[in-house]
């Protein structure tokens, strides 16, 4: 008799073979231009229960550009492993050709020249129309919103969040799970979930006093689909204190709590829950670790990392689900649900080419009456990338935004080294392109803005660095707490990723003078992000925006500021 897991790898062998996972036929167009919609939207409907799955919008209502990364290192057991796999090895291992949508879509090689041929991502009527087109197929799909939504636009900040809400409640989400939506601060929260005309989930979102669960956010809900009892259970980012600041929302608290997390699921199964969904804000490979502590989950759907994978992955009986960022990708996932059991599945992950995908009316008018008050601002014209210059963010380390940033730092608050936070969120320019306001607040739109000048030693310095460097390469997932590593200018170093915390940085150099960095000497430092109450200074779009103008057309040379040895 064969087990469920066997059963279970089985069905993602044949998926690899036949497609019933993955890019569908989309992927197998190579370098074709003539896709269409019914192309993208190929589905051979299977099961009784569909899930679709968004995460990491970060309040991007319009197509955009959005280079995948380049670098994304994994250590410890995730070593070579998905989702640390990029470029040519992503496409090997995958079959995915050179030039084709897919390598577009999911790669970083030739992203300009692809991205004029194919054109932009994304668009949240886009988007709807998707969805819509999935649940004529199978009307009782549920579709769920795995976070940080509220987040990341000039709009989303001047409407407090509300741009976003509004076009969210358009699309009509069964569940949501949350990370930077709590830096709108907890009373803007609290006064938004209390409106949602959907559930708000976290069953890791305390109250901080009584470290009891937070009422606002129920652990799971459960929904009755294709005859089967669905329980969904939320899990908030876990290091919201650590990796944002505790000061805006500090009646939360958050964690992991894996060993409350077996005891919902253990809940949930006795209340006679058929299938178990994890609607997740963790980071892949957290929720690897996870799958692999807490039994009794079916899928986890996974946000955070901003993970795009053509399949799920296998921890055990648990299949794990990562569909993008900025709204590139939707996932849709086909279970085959009997005796309580998930018997079998099928996805795709499904790129949201905006000029192959027939807006949905109803939420471009939406999109548009959100956008409308601030179009001035928004189509302001500040500069115009070089002709050879494409801006990117993602990556562990410097992207070429990032690069720009930290120019804007060292030059602006007349500083000797600067750093960015390592936040992945922020859509990419091509070249030739103008840089509007808007693409500015891409980059740099949040609630604590503020770009600092203050004064740090080398040992200081050395310090931040260590810390930042454990939180991305501790080779336990539980430990990793947050983005990518900082983003440096004006300052050098090398990282040897497999060592211990404390010796990982080495080589401090400062960049203006070629000198090795004294642990003993205070240095000039200009940043933004700071999660500490009270910083002062300019906000981040005003100094970057200040710069821009100055320059004119933004050529940058190529960063080889950081060795990266042992990856």
């Amino acid at each position: 008799m064969i087990s469920r897991r066997d059963f279970l790898q089985t069905s993602m062998a044949a998926a690899a073979l036949y497609g019933s996972s993955g890019f569908g036929n989309w992927a197998r167009l190579a370098a074709q231009q003539a896709l269409t919609q019914d192309q993208l939207l190929e589905f051979d409907t299977f099961g009784n229960v569909t899930l679709i799955h968004v995460t990491d919008i970060h309040a991007q209502l319009k197509p955009i550009f959005f280079r995948e990364p380049e670098i994304n290192i994994g250590v410890g057991g995730n070593r070579g492993e998905v989702p640390h796999v990029t470029g040519a090895e992503f496409r090997k291992l995958y079959g995915v050709d050179d030039g084709s949508p897919s390598a577009y879509a999911l790669t970083y090689n030739d992203f300009a020249a692809l991205g004029r041929a194919y054109g932009r991502v994304g668009g949240l009527d886009r988007v709807s129309t998707v969805i819509n087109a999935i649940r004529a197929d199978r009307p009782d799909a549920l579709l769920l919103d795995g976070g940080d939504t509220w987040h990341g636009s000039y709009t989303c900040y001047h409407t407090q969040g509300q741009d976003m809400v509004n076009v969210m409640n358009g699309l009509k989400p069964d569940a949501m799970t949350f990370h930077w939506e709590f830096t709108l601060g907890s009373e803007r929260v609290n006064e938004i979930v209390e409106g949602l005309p959907f559930a708000a989930l976290g069953q890791n979102i305390f109250d901080a006093e009584w470290d009891e669960p937070a009422e606002l956010f129920p652990p799971y809900q459960f929904f009755e689909r294709g005859g089967a009892k669905i329980a969904v259970i939320g899990q908030a980012f876990p290091y919201m204190p650590i990796a944002n600041p505790v000061w805006m929302f500090p009646e939360y608290s958050f964690g992991i709590r894996d060993e409350r997390m077996q005891e919902i699921v253990d809940e949930v199964r006795a209340e006679g829950a058929d299938l178990v969904v994890v609607l997740s804000h963790n980071g892949f490979d957290v929720d690897k670790k996870m799958a692999g502590v807490v039994t009794g989950i079916d899928v986890i759907l996974s946000g955070h990392t901003h993970d795009a994978l053509p399949e799920p992955v296998l921890v055990g009986d648990t299949i794990i689900v990562a569909s993008g960022s900025n709204g590139k990708f939707v996932s849709r996932v086909d279970l085959n649900v009997q005796d309580g059991k998930m018997m079998g599945f099928r996805h795709k992950l499904i790129p949201i080419f905006s000029d192959v995908i027939t807006p949905d009316p109803m939420i471009t008018k939406l999109i548009d009456e959100q956008r409308a008050p601030y179009m001035d601002d928004l189509s302001a014209v500040i500069g115009r990338t070089g002709e050879a210059q494409t801006l990117y963010r993602r990556g562990n380390f410097n992207g070429s935004w990032d690069d720009l940033i930290c120019n804007a730092l060292l030059s602006e608050r007349d500083a000797e080294i600067a750093l960015s936070p390592g936040v992945r969120w922020g859509p990419s320019l091509i070249p030739g392109q103008d840089i509007t306001r808007e693409d500015i607040w891409n980059v740099t739109s949040m609630t604590y803005p503020e770009a600092y000048r203050t004064e740090m030693t080398g040992e200081f310095l050395h310090v931040v660095l260590e810390d930042v460097a454990d939180n991305l390469f501790n080779p336990d997932p539980y430990y990793q707490q947050g983005g990518d590593m900082v983003r440096t200018g004006g300052l050098g170093y090398r990282i040897d990723v497999t060592k211990a915390q404390g010796e990982r940085i080495t080589d401090l150099t400062l960049l203006k003078t070629g000198e090795a960095i004294d642990p003993t000497k205070s240095y000039q430092v200009a940043g933004w992000a700071s999660v500490n109450e009270g910083t002062e200074g300019p906000p981040i779009w005003e100094v970057v925006e200040n710069h821009i103008a100055k320059l004119g057309t933004v050529t940058l040379d190529p960063n080889n500021s950081v060795e990266v040895v042992g990856a």
